[in-house]
């Protein structure tokens, strides 16, 4: 039996010695064929990122493979960039009143209202190493005092250099002897939905605290935060106190300043937003050249929304654009052969969604430069270069400071521009006397007058200029009736003071 199993064995071995050549030839015959992709092949290559030939997936964008890959950490990300990160405290003397003020008898016992201190806390990012912080406008607002923390431990008063209330955006500056760290500013139109991002900021005065993310959604607009409409949205958990953080990419840049969330509770459920970064970097642009409020190009235009009635009456597939409401004459858009009815569809090759698209892209363009429009006009589309210039300063009228016995007492007004119009947030195309400023403690504050108001009657006489306005606000009656107008709203108001 043993030598019965020895025989077997060596016959085998000689017939496989035989049939080599054979296998090799066969081998070497298959290798040159192209082989099928088997379904381990396609996994790999998704996991990969290959492109296939009808992958999407590039090589620099793809889902992790790999253990080592999904242990990877953000830990250098945010040691790179956490330090330019700051906490901003703001706070101000809030005026308290009580029904006893002004009465001897009871103030004797129970004393005068004294004043209350209130205050808010916020985030910051350094953008320039000589100490511009940037943040949100809501943070530092009718602050007295602005106090700036870095992220490690120093404390320093700030001065507020630029600030805007539309944009929410403002710009604080602090001193040292030696450089600040700094986030260098991306560009953020360079985002897409789907991109990682981290959020950094100090919520609820924890402390610094980082949280990861995806863009959600970009351009989104009416949110109510401020008159901008064009945020990027996020699901990277920001919660009040977030407010003026940074929004990073995965290469360190600040490519958003986080503003605001959505939120039925007061904290986070998975949307936020932010600031586009390329609105930052033109408003601390305007900031460090010493601009006294954030100019934008003018070119002597307004727009509005193209609604669906619009766009079927225009001959256009989908609501887009801006549609051209009115041109001023001698303006840069008028001397480029733009004219009202016409639709913006694009500016310098980028497509312009909606009114909220445009005003954030001619915001982040420089005054001094030309601007290519596509646009649709009377069917037909065209292409035009505009000027973009610095919005007309018209009549030099200076600002005037209502005093007497007035509901008006304590304001500041002045005769509008399309320049002073710019600065308060108005359309450029306003005519009137205008609200400037208003004194804290005066009369017209506590009536509820706001800078952008424009007076347009009081007690039956038409104010045409600040000298009419201040010479009405003079007279001596204890009754007034007056008209305002308000965001496109016309108030008319009859009191006794």
């Amino acid at each position: 039996m043993h030598f019965k199993r020895l025989f077997l064995v060596a016959l085998c071995a000689l017939a496989a010695f035989a049939a080599a050549p054979a296998v090799k030839d066969a081998l070497a015959e298959d290798a040159a064929k192209p082989a099928d992709p088997g379904l381990s092949d396609v996994l790999t290559d998704l996991l990969h990122g290959v492109e296939g030939e009808n992958g999407t997936s590039g090589p620099d964008k793809r889902v992790p493979f790999g253990r080592e890959e999904v242990q990877l950490s953000f830990a250098p990300l945010v040691k790179q960039t956490a330090p330019a990160v700051v906490n901003v405290y703001a706070s101000q003397t809030a005026k308290v009143t009580s029904p006893f003020d002004g009465d001897p008898f009871f103030e004797e016992f129970f004393g005068r209202a004294q004043p209350r201190a209130q205050s808010s806390l916020g985030s910051g990012v350094l953008v320039d190493p000589s100490g511009v912080v940037v943040t949100n406008f809501h943070v530092i607002k009718d602050a007295d005092e602005v106090k700036v923390a870095t992220a490690d431990g120093r404390e320093f008063t700030s001065k507020v250099m630029l600030k805007d209330e539309t944009l929410d955006l403002a710009v604080l500056k602090i001193t040292s002897d030696k450089p600040f760290p700094v986030i260098a500013i991306g560009d953020s139109d360079a985002l897409e939905v789907g991109d990682l991002v981290l959020a950094i900021g100090n919520p609820f005065g924890v402390g610094q605290t980082t949280t990861s993310g995806i863009v959600s959604a970009l351009a989104r607009s009416h949110i109510g935060v401020s008159d901008s409409g064009y945020f990027i949205q996020t699901d990277a958990a920001i919660n009040p106190g977030n407010s003026g953080g940074a929004l990073i990419n995965m290469g360190g840049q600040l490519v958003g300043i986080n503003t605001a969330i959505y939120s039925r509770s007061g904290g986070s459920i998975g949307i936020g937003f932010a600031i586009p970064a390329n609105m930052v970097r033109a408003f601390a642009d305007a900031a460090k050249a010493g601009l006294d409020f954030f100019e934008r190009p003018y070119i002597g235009a307004e727009f509005e929304a193209v609604t669906p009635q619009i766009a079927e009456s225009l001959g256009m597939d989908k609501p887009t654009g801006a549609l051209v409401s009115s041109v001023e004459e001698a303006g840069p858009a008028a001397k480029a052969g733009l004219k009202p009815g016409d639709v913006v569809l694009q500016l310098n090759g980028t497509t312009v969604e909606g009114i909220e698209a445009l005003d954030y892209r001619m915001a982040t363009l420089s005054i001094g430069t030309k601007a290519t429009f596509a646009i649709l006009s009377k069917g037909q589309q065209a292409t035009m270069e505009i000027a973009l210039e610095r919005a007309p300063e018209g009549a030099k009228a200076s600002e005037v400071t209502l005093h007497g016995r007035s509901p008006f007492s304590g304001a500041k007004v002045a005769e509008l521009s399309p320049r002073l119009a710019q600065r308060l947030g108005l359309r450029t195309d306003l005519k009137g006397v205008t609200v400037v400023d208003i004194n804290r403690d005066s009369p017209a504050a506590d009536f509820g007058f706001q800078p952008g108001d424009i007076v347009r009657e009081v007690n039956g006489t038409t104010v045409d200029t600040a000298a009419t306005l201040a010479q009405l606000a003079q007279q001596d009656t204890r009754w007034w009736r007056f008209t305002v107008e308000r965001g496109g709203q016309i108030l008319r108001q009859v009191l006794r003071y």
